[in-house]
């Protein structure tokens, strides 16, 4: 999730074939040479349909994820330690915002409105990532968020900068390398805090406690082995929209962040995690995936929060929205006006100076 939208895999990073000339549908020849030379999809581009819908999916889930993902740390602006941190940190939610904002442009290039996919957000047909349904109950929270929450969401995203869709390949440059930003952020509020005193320690301690196992749900259920069928597997991989399988990135993630625990004196709370040397990756203990399927399903600590703020906050934007679009109609209206007139009458408007009221 949060950029991976569930979508299995067949063999870690490798698509699965696209079809043969003799197979392909007519009309989507362009399409899938495109794919096979792992060129981009461009809007006006014929697509298959299902490749569509697959895509708004996946990219308004990711969008609604960057603006809901707003929330948990957005409360800690005003109770940040001091200046720095609080600077920091607006920085940080301004940046997932604009996130948001990238990635709903990028869903509309496929001929979906904006506001039908608040809509469906907002009535539930639509989800976002589910580790946002979690609480921040510390300081420490908040760094655990950038380290391990921006930590996995990098491992997920990176390899979409070459998916074959090209305005979501080129949205996730940008957001990738502010996301990198967030990680290191992350990282470095935790370090402060594990070198501070034994209560601070104990506080980061406490947080890694209750993000590690949601983190490494956020990649979604296995989807390799006897599990590589399930889902949208075989599509996906043949589009080149999903590059790798949920189980490969994960093991990414687990190899990167466990040296960094490490650096950091945290213990991640499995018992079982240790580096195989036969495997050349760490191994770690089995995931739960009720908890996942439960909070997808609405029942977690902080879904029927995290969604009533969000449409509350809709509710009271909508007389800016209806600014902006009043303004709009207005600016284009006066154009329009402009375009009617001669050549002359718009040397003599612009001659004549503006009246202030």
């Amino acid at each position: 999730m949060y950029g991976n939208d569930f979508v299995p895999a067949e063999t870690p990073g490798t698509a699965a074939p696209a079809p043969l000339d003799a197979e392909v549908e007519p009309g989507l020849e362009d399409f899938w040479r495109i794919v096979r030379e792992d060129g981009r999809i461009e809007p006006r581009d014929v697509m298959p349909e299902d490749y569509r819908a697959s895509l708004i999916r996946q990219i308004a889930q990711h969008a609604h994820s960057e603006i809901i993902g707003m929330q948990p740390e957005g409360a800690w602006i005003s109770r940040a330690p001091s200046l720095r941190r609080k600077a920091i940190l607006m920085a940080k939610v301004q940046d997932e915002a604009g996130h948001g904002l990238y990635l709903y442009a990028a869903a509309e290039t496929l001929g979906v409105d904006r506001a039908e996919l608040l809509d469906q957000l907002h009535s539930g047909r639509q989800k976002y990532s589910s580790i946002f349904n979690y609480p921040t109950l510390t300081w420490a929270d908040i760094g655990t968020i950038g380290w391990l929450v921006d930590g996995a969401a990098i491992v997920n995203q990176v390899p979409l900068c070459r998916c074959s869709y090209g305005p979501y390949a080129r949205a996730m440059i940008r957001v990738c390398k502010e996301e990198s930003f967030h990680q290191r952020q992350g990282f470095e509020a935790l370090h402060t805090l594990t070198h501070g005193s034994p209560a601070q320690k104990e506080m980061a301690q406490d947080a890694v406690n209750r993000w590690w196992w949601p983190s490494l749900m956020m990649f979604g259920p296995h989807d390799s082995g006897a599990a590589a069928g399930q889902g949208h597997t075989a599509k996906s991989m043949a589009w080149g929209v999903k590059r790798f399988s949920n189980d490969d990135l994960r093991q990414r993630f687990v190899d990167m962040t466990a040296p960094q625990a490490e650096a950091l004196g945290l213990t991640l709370p499995d018992p079982d995690l240790r580096w195989n040397e036969q495997r050349g990756h760490y191994d770690f203990g089995e995931i739960d995936f009720t908890e996942l399927f439960e909070v997808i399903r609405g029942n977690g600590p902080c879904n029927a929060e995290r969604m009533a703020h969000r449409r509350r906050a809709h509710e009271e934007g909508a007389w800016v929205r209806e600014a902006a679009l009043a303004y709009a109609e207005k600016q284009a209206q006066k154009q329009a006006g402009k375009q009617a007139q001669s050549p002359v009458q718009q040397d003599a408007e612009r001659r004549t100076p503006e009246r202030v009221a």
